[in-house]
């Protein structure tokens, strides 16, 4: 077969028509186009979603780092507090009932539990004494000063 025969032209014709062909249809197919900016805008997505979830967890690190600092202080003050009652000679309940300072760790002993038996009844209140809520609270006439409710 000779170098310029017809049929080398034809084969030769017939691959670089097959090439030219593959690519004007990936260079000018519109579901190759569409193809090609979906992949683009999924990586750009996931690229969005990668940097969202890096400052998420960041963020999520400063908040318990600052929940950490927070409850450091709270201990702290909760210890001088009653390092200071322990100074005054002030009972804790006195402090703030609700306050359980037990769990916090301190150089003091252990206090004694609290009194078991009711709180008396308030001076103010109609427990028949003459408090300010009595029914006969500020009504005897025989009285020259109505005695004034104490004051706490």
């Amino acid at each position: 077969m000779d170098a310029s025969s017809p049929l080398t032209f034809a084969i030769i014709g017939f691959i670089v028509g097959l090439i030219v062909g593959l690519g004007c249809y990936r260079l000018f197919s519109k579901s190759q186009r569409e193809a090609a900016s979906m992949r683009q805008k999924l990586l750009e997505r996931e690229h969005q979603i990668a940097e969202m979830k890096n400052s998420v967890g960041s963020h999520l690190t400063g908040i318990y780092q600052r929940l950490s600092n927070i409850r450091d202080e709270a201990n702290q003050l909760e210890l001088q507090l009653k390092e200071d009652a322990e100074e005054w000679d002030i009972r804790d309940a006195a402090i703030q009932p609700s306050l359980d300072l037990s769990g916090i760790n301190s150089t003091s002993e252990q206090q004694a539990p609290a009194d078991t038996a009711a709180p008396a009844t308030p001076r103010d209140y109609a427990d028949g004494k003459g408090g300010t809520l009595s029914e006969d609270f500020g009504l005897k006439r025989n009285e020259v000063t109505t005695p004034q409710p104490p004051r706490y």
